[in-house]
């Protein structure tokens, strides 16, 4: 992990970058490892320090973010970077408190932030760290819930010293030896006090509230191309999921999406459609697509010439309209 900084060179004094660790942190909001390693490493690359991040444009910052999902992470990344910049001078609070007053760094954030960048004795629980707990005490009472509980327990548990390294490895634990599924339990440090071990439930729990059924919306997206290869998008409004996205125009999503394209054209219809899942519901988008003329102004939305546009910019519900409306516009 390029956040990371081993538990010896800690140990000697070397904290990591906090602009790392804040940034990993907001990255792996229900992401994965894997899915983030790179994301970092590029985000690093483009912006290496707050200040620079905190001047970027949105646009750009927006585009790099592509294909991570849950777009007001990045958006609140903007809006941190430039408090940080223009309320502390560049440099971040390393208090609980303080960071609890920046945008988008909700209590577990700042708890990490302040335990692994500062080496502040704070709480930090996660996923994996409720699990560990739920199964180190044998705690059957499902989450969400439970939520409460478990955190007391990993209080009494995070020493004064080095509750940096502990808090990593309390996380680290859950997310390799103590795993939702088929847990390694005879290389678990803490087999021996583990009572879910003893009672033989570790592969039950934590125990969680049932979901309810997820629903489905659906929609209507227009992709529209010119002859000279320009492709008609807008970006999205701020607010709402994909905000300030570079998208397709469409119709709002819902039970019964009205057909409303952006441009006079020969609109048709293509016998697939997208889908995507998001983190509350699954989206079915009908895909309309049409060449345009170059005296056709838009209602919606711009063209962008083939220079201004990567469908690597696009977020992935709208890279798999791409995906399928690319073909057909090509070879028309």
């Amino acid at each position: 992990m390029p956040w990371r900084v081993p538990p010896a060179d800690r140990k000697a004094g070397v904290l990591p970058d906090p602009y790392a660790v804040w940034m990993s942190e907001v990255m792996l909001q229900q992401t994965t490892v894997a899915a983030v390693r790179d994301y970092h490493r590029k985000f690093l690359g483009l912006w290496p320090t707050v200040r620079d991040l905190a001047a970027a444009d949105d646009a750009d910052v927006m585009a790099a973010w592509a294909g991570l999902g849950y777009y007001a992470r990045a958006r609140n990344l903007l809006k941190c970077a430039r408090a940080i910049v223009a309320d502390h001078g560049g440099g971040f609070p390393n208090s609980h408190e303080a960071l609890l007053r920046l945008p988008g760094i909700g209590p577990y954030t700042a708890a990490a932030i302040a335990a692994i960048a500062f080496d502040r004795a704070e709480t930090v629980v996660d996923g994996n760290v409720e699990r560990v707990m739920a199964r180190l005490h044998d705690i059957h009472a499902p989450l969400p819930g439970s939520k409460a509980e478990l955190t007391s327990k990993a209080q009494a548990l995070t020493p004064r010293n080095r509750p940096g390294d502990y808090a990593q490895a309390v996380m680290d634990l859950g997310a390799t030896i103590c795993t939702p599924r088929s847990p390694a339990c005879g290389l678990c440090p803490w087999r021996d006090p583990c009572a879910a071990r003893a009672a033989g439930t570790a592969g039950d729990l934590p125990k969680k509230t049932p979901k309810k059924n997820t629903p489905t919306r659906y929609g209507i997206v227009y992709v529209a191309r010119r002859a000279d290869g320009a492709w008609l998008l807008e970006t999205r409004p701020d607010k709402g999921l994909l905000g300030g996205m570079l998208s397709w125009p469409g119709s709002d999503w819902g039970d019964d999406p009205q057909h409303d394209p952006p441009i006079a054209a020969q609109w048709r219809p293509l016998k697939e459609e997208a889908r995507h899942t998001f983190t509350h519901f699954h989206l079915r988008l009908k895909i309309m697509i049409a060449r345009a003329d170059f005296d056709t102004e838009p209602l919606r939305g711009q063209f962008l010439p083939p220079a201004d546009f990567s469908p690597a910019a696009l977020p992935t519900a709208m890279r798999k309209v791409f995906d399928l409306a690319h073909v057909t516009l090509r070879d028309d």
